[in-house]
């Protein structure tokens, strides 16, 4: 995956996960640039393609900021899931369990985290 790409990723993960919330600060181009050691070039184009999803907004005199506008839908957020998915169902594969396995691994997990 281009880094540009591995950069939307995050921070659309980083928002849906809360982790980052409407009117946080996003770092500059060039100190993103900087601190994951990519090319401004491709920071640039990450944040803009960012910007033009209406996850951040540049806001005058204050930088570029978390919107508020776009509320993730259930495919985005299913699309979150897939890399993370994938890796169970290899990994569930490489154990030769079938998919009722894997299904009650996770239904066991989904509920001790929601009694949590």
């Amino acid at each position: 995956m281009p880094a540009y790409e591995q950069v939307i990723y995050a921070v659309k993960k980083a928002i849906v996960s809360g982790q980052m919330s409407t009117g946080d600060r996003f770092p500059s181009v060039r100190s993103l640039s900087q601190e994951l050691r990519i090319n401004p070039n491709t920071a640039h184009k990450a944040v803009s393609a960012l910007v033009d999803e209406k996850l951040l907004e540049v806001v005058s005199g204050v930088g570029t900021v978390v919107s508020g506008e776009h509320r993730p839908s259930k495919d985005e957020l299913r699309e979150l899931l897939g890399q993370d998915v994938e890796k169970v169902v290899v990994e569930a594969k490489r154990l030769s369990l079938d998919l009722k396995d894997v299904q009650q691994a996770v239904e066991q997990h989904w509920n001790r985290l929601t009694k949590e």
